[in-house]
């Protein structure tokens, strides 16, 4: 049996929020190989799906982000006011608990909000380089497959961590006053989708990476 692997990912604080609450199980990521028309889109077996384009002399891209049972530590944004960590690298104090940590304020994630006392003093570390001692969010997960981006349906857009129907031309929840006859959540995510990845992204219509997970105790 092969042993399931961890790996980092990254999610903004709007997404880590949702992921916390529940509402978000899924993420679309875009694949570094974009098939060709003449390509092979497969799969090795459940949740092991396959991109190969002729005359292509590398391996077959596999989900860079793992299969089912594999684990993803969530990298967000977060602060800790230890001095050790502060200089960095970011290497856990010996001297530091984490769960007294997080209940004075010593480590905090900006998903979470600012308190009154930190408004002027915390310095925010960046998601990319955050280590695994300080992640809070650990996902299983429970199917990889690999889709057009536009093949979005609407369950699979709520299932995105979207909330409410929103229009595709302002990206307010409905009513919004514009002409758009029915707002969706596929409209609601079609604006989240080029917000973060600019304009016309989401008219790319590229294949994405479709990896749905779980949320699990670190």
């Amino acid at each position: 049996m092969t042993q399931a692997k961890e790996r980092p990912i990254l999610f903004s604080a709007p997404m880590v929020r949702a992921i916390l609450s529940g509402q978000k199980t899924v993420t679309r990521r875009v694949t570094k190989v974009q098939p060709r028309s003449d390509a092979d889109i497969g799969s090795y077996g459940k949740g092991q799906p396959f991109i190969r384009n002729p005359d292509v002399t590398k391996p077959n891209p596999e989900c860079p982000y793992g299969r089912p049972g594999d684990r993803l530590w969530v990298r967000e944004t977060w602060y800790c006011d230890h001095f050790e960590v502060m200089r960095g690298p970011y290497l856990k104090p010996d001297d530091l608990d984490i769960g007294e940590a997080l209940n004075d304020g010593a480590l905090v994630y900006a998903a979470d909000g600012l308190a009154p006392y930190e408004q002027e003093q915390p310095t925010w570390k960046p998601s990319i380089p955050m280590p695994r001692w300080v992640s809070r969010i650990l996902l299983e997960i429970t199917d990889v497959r690999v889709e057009r981006l536009n093949d979005i349906a609407e369950n699979q857009a709520r299932a995105e961590g979207i909330t409410d129907g929103g229009c595709n031309n302002c990206g307010n929840n409905e009513p919004c006053g514009c002409e758009c006859p029915a707002p969706s959540a596929v409209d609601s995510f079609v604006h989240l989708w080029d917000s973060i990845n600019g304009a016309g992204a989401w008219d790319v219509n590229p294949w994405v990476w479709v990896v749905e997970f779980k949320r699990v105790t670190p």
